[in-house]
């Protein structure tokens, strides 16, 4: 019923264009190859991913092989049921745990979110909580969590309160992106998804019940 990813840096979760190449694409790939699904089983049902990340954001990804498994984890993810856990590693020092709020609004048109502390026309509240795993005089490694899942949510977020995640073009600082690309081959930004945690289920869903699953760090994080 369900597949879980650890999709690498680069590649789209689901396609932006029709001639894109994304996630879904390899999934259906995978399960024809493995012989959990036919050819004949996709005209009535497509596989698909439940949760999306970043085209240059690393991690766990949820996938629905039957239909019963892409309801039951769309439903978690829409109840936030299932708990997810990211990792980056972000500008300045960071000392204690600590959960923000404020506003965030898109441009369609751009695809950049901007954040406020008060509401704006056609804003959306959002809280995101993180905590210091390990820090220097100049970065933190951070876990976060997302209590509301927006556009660039954690990207865009704790830029706004000073702490830009290390290689992120759009949101972080120029110089420190050049100077992690120069000194460690940095080309994405420093974002993991890298814990999911399940609640508990029914069957046919009980073999997950209350698991946890992790995503190992990419090559290029750990370095």
């Amino acid at each position: 019923h369900v597949l879980l990813i650890n999709k690498p840096s680069g590649m789209l979760s689901q396609k932006a264009k029709e001639q894109d190449e994304s996630l879904v694409e390899y999934l259906i790939d995978y399960l024809l190859d493995s012989g959990k699904l036919t050819k004949e089983d996709l005209r009535s049902f497509r596989p698909s991913v439940c949760n999306r990340l970043d085209r240059n954001t690393s991690g766990l990804v949820a996938a629905g092989c039957s239909l019963a498994g892409l309801q039951k984890l769309s439903a978690m993810f829409k109840d936030r049921s299932l708990h997810k856990y990211y990792l980056c590693v972000v500008s300045g020092s960071v000392k204690e745990k600590k959960r923000i709020e404020g506003f965030l609004k898109k441009d369609e048109k751009t695809n950049q979110v901007t954040i406020s502390q008060k509401e704006l026309p056609d804003s959306a509240p959002i809280c995101t909580e993180y905590e210091p795993l390990m820090e220097t005089e100049s970065y933190t490694l951070l876990k976060v969590t997302l209590i509301t899942g927006r556009t660039h949510q954690i990207r865009a977020h704790l830029a706004s309160v000073g702490h830009p995640i290390i290689g992120d073009y759009k949101y972080g600082s120029p110089e420190m992106n050049m100077a992690f690309k120069k000194e460690y081959g940095i080309k994405r930004q420093l974002l993991h998804a890298a814990i999911l945690k399940m609640p508990k289920c029914q069957p046919p869903f009980d073999n997950l019940s209350g698991k946890i699953f992790t995503a190992p760090l990419p090559k290029d994080f750990v370095r």
